[in-house]
């Protein structure tokens, strides 16, 4: 039996993707075993290893996939059902993690460990402009926030358990897996490659103002790396953290790179309203998936449009201070220009975008 057993819960997401993929290129004499989870089925042609398909939400469907998971001695819960109002979010979410977490306290004596993901909404980032550095302590906004609810719910049910808790508030994610909302690396590379296909050079979509304001990112690679770390550290338990890469960064500096990463020219910003304006850009990935023999993603999943406006339009900083975390004994960060770079380079070698053009 391996030492550590992970369950990952949004095992098709950005970050269960990430720490699965890791966990397994890790794996040295069986120290560490690891199984998704998640509602729908992997897509065709991934290779999620040990995988099930629940349905959190059912508290029957729980029971059944999830009875026989006897070795787990992790929980990596990265699940997340989207409602149209905050306030229809809570309750669906809290019970997600309540059914999870009832079946697998039963099924899993070794269960030694949960780790919850946030964000920065935690602090109202979605609300508009808030007090930054955002630290750990900062109060609450006003509710509806289903972070609070599970939050408290998680913290009471540890009392007199044996288990211990870490919560991660990361900035936004950058990362790879189709279909997933919070995934800004991928809405930038495709609408990298419809603005190259109609030649047209690679501007800036949002405003003025979000092009000079301050920006972290976090590399999903870097989440996986505290996820693990925190499951094994008594400096962890019990304990909420900011993470992000370490740095700062402007998109009036950002953009002109990643221009530069995709062999693009580059022009001033200009407003573009991506969710309009790109209704009817199917046709044209269709055309750059044939030609350059990318992977068949279908142009309604490979990319959420909503997100990407919203996120690369957002004219206030957004900076989460990560003394805590460091404090604490996690010390590892990542370069954000180079992250962006090895993204890129990711995705062109998985055949999502089209490689950059040769050079003249």
């Amino acid at each position: 039996m391996a030492e550590r057993t992970i369950l990952v819960a949004g095992a098709l997401g950005v970050i269960g993707r990430t720490l699965i993929e890791r966990c397994r290129a890790a794996v040295t004499g069986g120290d560490i075993a690891v199984i998704g989870l998640g509602r729908r089925p992997p897509p065709p042609g991934s290779d999620p290893g040990e995988y099930r398909s629940v349905d959190l939400a059912d508290p029957a469907s729980c029971e059944r996939g999830l009875c026989d998971l006897d070795g787990v001695t992790h929980l990596v819960y990265a699940a997340w059902q989207p409602r149209p109002t905050r306030r229809e979010e809570v309750a669906p979410n809290l019970a997600m993690l309540r059914n999870l977490m009832e079946v697998l306290e039963r099924a899993a004596p070794r269960l030694r460990h949960v780790t919850l993901l946030q964000g920065a909404k935690a602090y109202g980032s979605h609300l508009g402009p808030f007090r930054t550095p955002a630290r750990e302590t900062d109060p609450r906004h006003m509710p509806p926030n289903f972070y609070y609810d599970q939050q408290d719910w998680l913290a009471t049910r540890r009392r007199c358990r044996d288990w211990a808790w870490t919560i991660f508030r990361p900035t936004f994610i950058y990362g790879f897996a189709t279909g997933n909302p919070m995934n800004l690396t991928t809405v930038i590379a495709v609408y990298a490659a419809i603005s190259r296909e109609l030649g047209v050079p690679l501007r800036f979509p949002g405003s003025e103002a979000a092009y000079r304001v301050l920006n972290q990112a976090v590399d999903a690679n870097l989440i996986a790396r505290a996820i693990l770390w925190a499951g094994e550290s008594e400096a962890a338990r019990d304990e909420v953290f900011n993470i992000t890469n370490g740095d700062l960064f402007r998109w009036a500096q950002m953009w002109p790179h990643i221009a530069g990463l995709l062999g693009m020219p580059g022009a001033e910003p200009q407003r573009i309203p991506l969710v309009e304006f790109m209704q009817d850009k199917g046709p044209v990935w269709d055309a750059i998936t044939q030609r350059y023999g990318l992977q068949p993603h279908a142009f309604g999943e490979i990319a959420s449009w909503p997100f990407g406006e919203s996120s690369l339009n957002r004219e206030y900083d957004h900076i989460l201070d990560t003394t805590k975390l460091r404090h604490a004994g996690f010390l590892e960060h990542e370069d954000s220009y180079r992250m962006f770079a090895r993204h890129i380079r990711m995705l062109q070698e998985r055949r999502i975008i089209p490689p950059a053009p040769a050079a003249v």
